[in-house]
């Protein structure tokens, strides 16, 4: 009896696309490289790109600058969850479709704004439509095998941790040959690249009806509750990860001018520092996203929070912009093990027919972080001194790994 239950039940959706996901993951690592180097590469050039469209005081160019740069950021912390739960509605691939044909217009779209206001209501807009590294994330979080998903989400890492590096690089130097115009156009082309890839080589097998059948189902083994806490550990987790990375942003400037470094090269010098972290996190993302499939994704994520906190620590002390950019580099090689455990055990916290609108949740929480580090780490700098930054990051991230070890006991 138990055979035939056994045998009737359908096969599962990471099943039914074995053969798929590998391919699947090329894509979406060039997706999410050239959609994120097309987001990032606005940084070099977003305050001229502001005085341009008619904003003059010094102050009110910074101002706008950061909430355009944010904007995108706080638009992908909103919709996340919902188009994680359309992922599971009617398939990962749509969702992968939409992302990219939004952001290619929106791009676009940038490209012609002729106001401060419309510039930061477009990049809201790409933020609400777009997240292709987002829905890359749910894509192969749920058809990777469960065996090999670490790994597959550090490889899938590596290439949106590579766009973040390589976009500000190119968004020095295209402006100069196209303009800061035809920079967004060249963007928007990028996209729709990524957009015509996935079109034609990303393979879904995907059954709307699948929900339904595993709720008749729900009597077998499989069914398991979904274990709250551990829930709310990850994703405060996730969160912490981008905090800590993003919370000495708003002062970094500030932070290498007092070590010496000349006026004409603080911008150049803090770019380069600034780009560390990803540098560091490219070199271990894979690697530590395979250990956690050998080893157990909570002993990475308690071992890389802790690390990772007491990375931050000496950042306080350096004498010498190379230092920091030394250490920022140790900071994103450890930090680099979290978000693929994370994913990987958030996939599993719940039932299969939810994991696209858990993982939608577990993204939100991360550019939640993006979001709120910048504003935590700016205000921690200005009343109690740029050292501070680092001392309390380091402890947020220490406290996080004993909430971590507290959630791996449940």
């Amino acid at each position: 009896m138990s055979h035939v239950i056994q045998t009737a039940m359908p096969r599962g959706y990471a099943e039914r696309n074995e053969h798929y996901w590998r391919r699947n993951l090329a894509v979406c690592v060039f997706g999410s490289f050239t959609t994120l180097v097309s987001l990032s590469m606005l940084l070099p050039f977003l305050p001229l790109y502001v005085r341009q469209l008619g904003v003059e005081s010094q102050a009110a160019v910074i101002e706008w600058s950061g909430v355009a740069f944010s904007a995108t950021f706080l638009g992908t912390a909103v919709t996340a969850p919902l188009w994680g739960r359309l992922a599971d509605r009617y398939g990962r691939k749509p969702m992968l479709v939409r992302a990219a044909l939004g952001m290619a217009v929106v791009m676009s779209l940038i490209g012609v704004a002729q106001s401060v206001q419309q510039l930061v209501a477009l990049r809201l807009l790409a933020g609400l439509l777009g997240g292709y590294a987002s829905a890359s994330t749910v894509m192969i979080g749920t058809q990777a095998p469960r065996e090999r998903a670490g790994w597959a989400l550090g490889i899938l890492s590596t290439g949106a941790l590579a766009g973040n590096l390589a976009g500000p690089l190119i968004g020095g130097l295209l402006p100069g040959l196209i303009g800061i115009r035809g920079t967004f156009f060249a963007g928007a082309a990028m996209i729709a690249v990524a957009a015509l890839f996935t079109i034609v080589l990303v393979k879904e097998d995907f059954h709307r009806g699948d929900a339904n059948q595993r709720a008749m189902n729900a009597v077998s083994a499989r069914a398991h509750r979904t274990n709250y806490g551990v829930v709310a550990a990850l994703l405060a987790t996730a969160m912490m990860v981008l905090l800590a990375n993003m919370s000495i942003e708003p002062v970094i400037t500030v932070y290498i001018g007092g070590l010496g470094v000349s006026a004409d090269r603080v911008a150049r010098i803090a770019g380069v520092v600034m780009a560390s972290a990803a540098l560091g996190s490219m070199l271990t993302a894979a690697r530590l996203g395979a250990l956690a499939d050998r080893i157990g994704s909570w002993n990475v994520i308690v071992g890389c929070l802790v690390l990772t906190g007491i990375a931050m620590i000496p950042q306080a002390f350096v004498h010498q912009w190379w230092q920091l950019a030394a250490l920022r580099v140790l900071m994103g090689m450890t930090l680099a093990g979290l978000l693929p455990s994370i994913a990987k055990l958030a996939r599993g916290a719940v039932d299969e027919n939810g994991s696209g609108q858990m993982l939608g949740y577990l993204q939100s929480a991360q550019f939640s972080g993006q979001v709120i580090g910048p504003v935590i780490g700016g205000q921690i700098g200005v009343w109690f001194g740029l050292h501070a930054v680092f001392f309390v990051t380091g402890s947020l991230l220490i406290a996080c790994a004993g909430l971590a070890h507290w959630a791996r006991t449940r």
